[in-house]
């Protein structure tokens, strides 16, 4: 659900800026420790959308329970649930399949699947190449599915997110360009205002001949 209507291949993918920006081990670092930031700012400049009525209760909904812990536990309260976030979605073990998932460790594979013991408590999201090729099976299936089939998945893996994000993070030869961005369908919407555009850019240098 969320690949499809959040685009997610668009969104994941670090911006030109975020590549010109973090680029050596001090500056991914710093990248890593804010990645939830990124990750929740970077859609409204590389796909923006306008803001669904859910959206916007949840906004409120957002932003009056802050308030609320703010007013009763005070500043700390609020720091301390904004470090959590920073840690947890950052640089923690957990947060490492942001990096191992889709990031090219080694050219010309694409997607990388995890099968450490961390699955056991991330809902199997590191059986991410499983997860690929049948999208609509259940997290709680898809070990079956290597199970299943063994030989289509006999491919470089992951055992570590630590590991995976200490590379990440120290290895000068991957950075923010470390993946591959393909070309997204353009929704009805967006093939009828680049028609327009065409039309009206043909209009213009009609009337200037």
């Amino acid at each position: 659900w969320y690949q499809r209507r959040v685009r997610e291949a668009v969104v994941s993918t670090q911006s030109t800026g975020e590549g010109y920006l973090f680029y050596n081990t001090f500056t991914k670092l710093i990248w890593v420790i804010l990645q939830p930031l990124f990750y929740t700012i970077r859609p409204l400049f590389v796909h923006p959308k306008p803001m669904e009525n859910l959206e916007i209760l949840n906004s409120v909904w957002t932003v009056g329970w802050n308030y609320l812990i703010y007013q009763i536990a005070g500043p700390w309260a609020l720091a301390y649930l904004i470090g959590g976030t920073l840690l947890g979605m950052g640089l923690h073990p957990m947060a490492g399949h942001f990096i191992s998932e889709h990031y090219t460790f080694i050219k010309g594979q694409e997607t990388y699947s995890y099968y450490g013991p961390l699955n056991y408590i991330a809902w199997n999201v590191g059986y991410h190449n499983e997860h690929h090729d049948f999208p609509y099976i259940s997290w709680s299936r898809l070990p079956k599915v290597r199970e299943i089939a063994p030989e289509y998945y006999q491919m470089p893996h992951y055992d570590s997110w630590c590991g995976v994000l200490y590379k990440y993070i120290t290895d000068p030869e991957i950075g923010p360009y470390s993946r591959v961005r393909r070309g997204v369908p353009k929704t009805e919407a967006e093939k009828k205002a680049t028609k327009t555009k065409a039309k009206t850019t043909k209009k213009k240098a009609t009337k200037k001949a």
